[in-house]
């Protein structure tokens, strides 16, 4: 008899240790952001612990950067986080200028910064858009991807590519504004805000939406700097930070701007800020299309630069340069520094060291989705199981910058 309540116990046991169950999310999820995956820890439905294996995606980008000239590595950024394209670049190029203490004319800023703005808006329309179709609403996805093909299509224009630009060129971009374009940029933005306001009233209207976001995934403000977040995570929890305001790089001190700010730090207040801020991007590309002057779009220096296509076809010194510059690069002198700025995800900072060569000795890539994915186990705590895909959205992280 004894015996038999030993066995009963010793069953009973091993259900109740049952109860407690891991699961695999990812890495073939497809709301897993490509390539997580993401180990949980459930009592029934309810995550107890959350564990992210990251590493799927990791190509030795700094090490490869680290044995390629300046200018060959710029094709590299667009790779990382490959829904921020050019303002990944961005972060590059304005760290090797830093190193060389060169100036950009006023017009090549101006477009660098009307095309980070262009390419704010389509990393958060992805975000918010793919965001809605993990947790149901399958209409904004289509509206919000109708607007990214027509940014894709100025992508395009400026630089042959509509994703891996490689536009952005030490010293300024590797060509001017083809005609008309800024036309075509002021029109996009006139109907784009009447569509954007389509897209919230279409999620907003519906209770669903907010009872998927609303106090799910929330993070306090000393937890959020403590962790390291920056960008739309930092700013829900009500924290001032914008590097676009506090660095000023480029020409954002001369274009009037709001930072939004939220409030409760949770998957809703995630939303909102990047609907805000993509009316602000609105607001950014219209000043600078009014302000952008005439004049040199990159700076012509010889040695951080090659000639123009129409010299070499006429000048014997002009061929030589071309193939002295492609050749032996850039070389910087003795150098060590770290430049960041305010990419749609946060802060993208590069740590550069030269040693005086034509390559980096050292390329350090901090990415904002890196802190941001180590959070998750913290904002996921006692939430559902189908709160994990709500709040990996509203997190926004792109494994290409994570993994490098």
């Amino acid at each position: 008899m004894d015996n038999q309540k030993n066995n009963t116990l010793k069953v009973l046991n091993s259900y109740t240790a049952l109860r407690t169950f891991k699961l695999n999310f990812g890495p073939q999820h497809p709301a897993a952001h490509g390539v997580l995956r993401l180990v949980l820890e459930l009592n029934g439905e309810v995550v107890l612990n959350s564990d992210p294996h990251i590493g799927f995606l990791h190509r030795g980008t700094e090490k490869l950067i680290e044995n390629k000239m300046y200018h060959q590595s710029i094709p590299y950024f667009d790779r990382l986080d490959y829904v921020s394209m050019m303002t990944q670049e961005h972060a590059f190029i304005l760290a090797i200028e830093n190193a060389l203490d060169i100036t950009v004319p006023l017009r090549g800023q101006f477009i660098r910064v009307i095309f980070s703005e262009i390419t704010r808006i389509l990393n958060h329309l992805m975000a918010v858009t793919t965001h809605a179709m993990d947790v149901g609403a399958l209409t904004p996805f289509l509206w919000g991807f109708e607007e990214r093909e027509k940014l894709m299509c100025l992508y395009e224009k400026v630089s042959g590519a509509r994703m891996h630009a490689a536009y952005f060129r030490i010293g300024g971009v590797s060509q001017d504004l083809p005609g008309g374009i800024l036309s075509n940029i002021y029109y996009f933005i006139n109907q784009f805000k009447y569509r954007l306001s389509e897209i919230v009233e279409l999620l907003d209207k519906g209770r669903i939406w907010r009872q998927r976001l609303v106090g799910v995934g929330s993070l306090s403000k000393k937890n959020a700097l403590n962790i390291g977040h920056s960008g739309v995570l930092l700013r829900s929890t009500g924290t001032k930070s914008d590097l676009r305001q506090t660095s000023q790089y480029e020409v954002y001190s001369k274009i009037i701007f709001q930072s939004p700010i939220g409030m409760f730090g949770d998957s809703y207040d995630r939303y909102l800020l990047r609907v805000d801020e993509m009316f602000q991007s609105i607001a950014i590309i219209q000043q600078a299309i009014n302000l952008i002057p005439e004049g040199l779009y990159k700076n012509m220096d010889s040695k951080i630069n090659p000639p123009l296509r129409r010299d070499i076809i006429n000048d014997m010194e002009s061929t030589i340069h071309h193939f002295k510059y492609y050749s032996e690069g850039v070389k910087i002198k003795n150098y060590e520094g770290y430049v960041a700025i305010e990419s749609p995800k946060g802060e993208f900072g590069v740590y550069l060291v030269s040693a005086g060569e034509k390559m980096p000795e050292r390329c350090k890539i901090r990415a904002a989705g890196f802190y941001h994915l180590s959070s998750l186990n913290y904002m996921t705590s006692n939430h559902f199981l189908a709160d994990v895909t709500t709040v990996i959205g509203t997190q926004d992280i792109v494994f290409g910058e994570i993994d490098r």
